[in-house]
């Protein structure tokens, strides 16, 4: 079992920045790929940023790449995700994933931690 807890969500303006981190328990941090997923309101959820168990391979949606970095730290077991110029769009429930059973643009994630919520003014 992994327990997943994610930080950082909040109200920003568009443009503005945040950072998002996920802190992991329970099994070995490093044996699993991990993720980012968001649900917007009213909206099924969307596959946002993947990464390798050493964090050399990421991947991103299409929406996002250029903008939002995916990034671990083994050492600490923590994921982190990068958002700079955010968009209102940007605007859902940000969920940490880990334990990738799928491609890494899968949404098929064995765990998940609760979610933050993340709103974008325009």
């Amino acid at each position: 079992q992994v327990q997943l807890v994610e930080s950082g969500g909040g109200l920003v303006q568009a443009g503005d920045s945040l950072r998002l981190s996920c802190a992991a328990s329970g099994r070995t941090f490093s044996d699993y790929r991990m993720g980012w997923i968001r649900q917007a309101p009213g909206k099924g959820r969307e596959f946002v940023a993947s990464i390798s168990m050493e964090g050399i391979s990421t991947y991103y949606s299409d929406s996002v790449k250029g903008r939002f970095t995916i990034s671990r730290d083994n050492a600490k077991n923590t994921l982190f995700l990068q958002m700079n110029s955010l968009k209102p769009e940007d605007t859902a429930v940000y969920y940490c994933t880990a334990n990738l059973l799928g491609t890494y643009y899968s949404l098929n994630y064995r765990y998940w931690g609760q979610g933050t919520q993340v709103t974008v003014s325009s």
